[in-house]
């Protein structure tokens, strides 16, 4: 899997290509669909297949000051990508130069003339170039003028309603990490750095392995259900806090998995936490001993609930 910058000439091992283009955030359903039809694409007729995907968001770029909303990294994607089958992903970096190509320009200068592409498939809510000026009927016209194919995937349907980022962002606000999974198929999860902290968790016994939520969207603050993988492999359950942590002073946006069982050193090692279940919210204890007695019973319902899967 090889990572591939959108603003120059594609390797001529992976030119003609099949391009699943798209934001891709998350990996929903819907996103595994149009990448799974690229992929399958490119195997039968002997391709290469590529992800397209832009970063920052077009979102971040057109709106800064818009709350996190990010439900993948770039890493976090590579990945998801890769085991898709892709062999490559193509990283557009979303600025002022590429927001005013107009749609003939994106596909004629970049799609066609940078990354040559064999063909393009989208999801059939996508639009592309300058004020959203293209959408999947144009880039099939686009398609039979540069001599490349395209393909157009219709929404993911779950309950009645189109699988979408939008979707899986509504439910981590409302404290629902299982339907978020459904969509995903897999459990939402933040990637970070384990930092060093004040070390109060160790004080009462309960060490957490604290990581920044950089631009993640905010879900629910609260007690979770997590599972940690960590560097070398393995998987361990835990429960963590993801908020403000009202007991202390001052407030400090966190996530803070407390691992079960788990004995050793996670500082500046990069660990991936997913959030399986959501216990409660978050609450200010007057006293150091009502905050240990109710940690241990989110972890012991943490458990519990982990062990159902």
């Amino acid at each position: 899997m090889e990572r591939l910058d959108g603003g120059s000439a594609i390797p001529p091992h992976l030119a003609g290509g099949i391009v699943a283009l798209g934001n891709f955030d998350g990996f929903h359903l819907g996103h595994q669909a149009v990448i799974g039809r690229a992929v399958d694409q490119a195997r039968a007729e002997g391709r290469p297949a590529l992800v397209a995907t832009f970063d920052p968001h077009p979102v971040r770029h057109f709106r800064p000051d818009a709350p996190p909303f990010r439900l993948t990294t770039l890493d976090q994607r590579e990945r998801l990508f890769a085991d898709a089958g892709a062999d490559g992903m193509i990283v557009f970096h979303f600025d002022g130069e590429l927001a005013a190509l107009s749609a003939e320009e994106f596909v004629r200068d970049r799609l066609v003339g940078l990354l040559r592409v064999g063909g393009v498939v989208t999801g059939e809510d996508f639009t592309f170039g300058h004020n959203k000026g293209g959408n999947a009927i144009a880039m099939a016209e686009f398609g039979a003028r540069y001599g490349f194919s395209d393909a157009t995937v219709g929404a993911v349907l779950l309950d009645g309603a189109p699988v979408s980022s939008s979707r899986i962002r509504d439910a981590l606000h409302a404290g629902n990490p299982r339907e978020a999974a459904r969509l995903l198929t897999r459990p939402w999860a933040i990637e970070g750095r384990v930092q060093h902290g004040d070390k109060l968790g160790r004080e009462i016994g309960f060490p957490t392995a604290n990581i920044d939520m950089g631009n993640y969207l905010r879900p629910a603050y609260g007690i979770y259900a997590v599972r940690g993988r960590l560097p070398d492999g393995r998987v361990v359950n835990g429960a963590a806090n993801l908020g403000i942590r009202p007991s202390f002073d001052p407030p400090k946006e966190l996530l803070e998995p407390y691992f079960f069982d788990f004995h050793g050193d996670l500082y500046d090692q990069r660990i991936e936490v997913e959030l399986v279940d959501y216990l409660r919210a978050e609450a200010k204890f007057e006293t150091l001993e009502g905050l240990v007695a109710q940690i241990a019973a989110d972890c012991d319902r943490a458990r519990a609930l982990l062990v159902r899967g």
